[in-house]
């Protein structure tokens, strides 16, 4: 059997027909530039989201990036994040100019741990206020620790950016005043930044990204750097860059957001289904970490999208020798990601070298991702889990 880490084709033929009409619709348009396509989608995205404003821009490292450019933060700035994610959350900010400072992560969600971000601005307010902003990953699907991290921030006043590339419709419990409400991932900070990368939940036909807000100023602010820091045409007031998302983009979007809830209830009963066959085989445990879910239910039948499962990523001792196994059983998988930030080679001018964030380091070398797209069939799931028995049985 054949079970690929993610197969678009099900998802595309399945509307096909209209995405082509859509897509037509847009050239015989002759307007590829913003226009009614990206409009509709910015309101649309913005509904889902609960944000007041949702800004289309070419993808979700320049969400991450015009983010930052809006709010001022370059040279001499730092701003917090995680070492535990895709490269683009720290290389917006070196873009930028600024420089990254790192939290290390929870072991049981892989988030960023609101206690070491604690600490860092705690360190920080000793050492003179350096720390412009922080960046919370919602990592896999799955919020971070949102209430603790926005009290942090009024604390130390600073702006959040959620990196809730991996995110969209994702939420988790937020209590003010006594009362608790649900909020959606990208409603909660200054920005909530959205990547459209085909292998997304809501994923587009190439690039493309949005930024989620409910700041008036910031969104227009936003919308100027996105065009090059130009308004009227021709009068830059920044500099900006060419940032604007494509409209055949958002046509798709439109049309496969209609779909998403269906699409993240189908990824959560399939994380329903694994947990229940590892635990059969007598795996959960010790021997695979299964992905910790905050306030999700056991059979994945939450009235919320706590988790929305963009990965299932499971933990094991010998992670790669596991990877080859199931390649060679016609298994797919990924390692989501094989080095932390801190590591990367690149970082070797800004002195990092000598750093170490144990937890992100330790989800570095046992993290990997299996298929959890929403058309996997239940013998498909069962062999996945199959094959890895024999693997640990072997």
């Amino acid at each position: 059997m054949k079970v690929p880490l993610l197969d678009l084709h099900q998802q595309m033929n399945s509307l096909r027909d209209e995405v082509m009409t859509a897509v037509a619709r847009v050239i015989d348009s002759t307007q590829y530039i913003l226009g009614p396509e990206v409009s509709r989608l910015e309101a649309s995205v913005a509904g889902y989201c609960g944000a007041e404003h949702a800004v289309g821009v070419s993808s979700g490292t320049d969400a991450l990036l015009v983010s930052l450019m809006a709010l001022g933060i370059g040279t001499g700035d730092q701003v917090l994040t995680t070492p535990y994610s895709f490269f683009a959350t720290m290389g917006s900010i070196i873009r930028v100019g600024a420089r990254p400072v790192f939290a290390d992560i929870r072991p049981d969600t892989m988030n960023i741990s609101a206690e070491r971000m604690a600490e860092a601005l705690a360190r920080d307010r000793r050492n003179g206020r350096r720390i412009k902003a922080v960046i919370p990953v919602h990592l896999f699907g799955q919020c971070a620790d949102m209430q603790q991290i926005m009290a942090l921030a009024a604390e130390y006043g600073v702006p959040v950016i959620e990196d809730a590339a991996q995110a969209i419709g994702a939420d988790c419990p937020i209590s003010e005043d006594g009362r608790t409400s649900w909020r959606r991932a990208g409603s909660m900070g200054i920005a909530g930044c959205f990547s459209f990368f085909p292998s997304k939940n809501l994923g587009g036909i190439g690039d493309g990204g949005m930024v989620t807000t409910s700041d008036g100023a910031y969104a227009e602010r936003l919308r100027v750097f996105r065009n090059h820091g130009a308004k009227p045409k021709y009068y830059h007031s920044h500099i900006g860059g060419n940032f604007r998302l494509d409209p055949i983009q958002a046509c798709v979007l439109e049309i496969k957001l209609r779909h998403l809830d269906a699409w993240h209830h189908a990824r959560r009963a399939n994380a329903a289904v694994y947990r229940r066959l590892f635990a059969e085989a007598g795996l959960a445990g010790e021997t695979v970490a299964l992905p910790a879910a905050v306030n999700e239910t056991a059979d994945g039948s939450a009235a919320h999208n706590h988790h929305i499962y963009n990965q299932f990523v499971i933990r094991v001792a010998r992670r790669d020798a596991l990877r080859d196994f199931l390649a060679g059983n016609g298994v797919g998988s990924e390692v989501y990601y094989p080095l932390c930030l801190h590591q990367q080679e690149c970082l070797r001018p800004f002195g990092f070298s000598g750093q170490s964030y144990p937890e992100s380091e330790r989800a570095a070398r046992e993290s990997l991702a299996l298929p959890i797209y929403p058309e996997l069939t239940s013998d498909q799931l069962a062999y996945v889990v199959a094959t890895i028995a024999r693997f640990f049985h072997s």
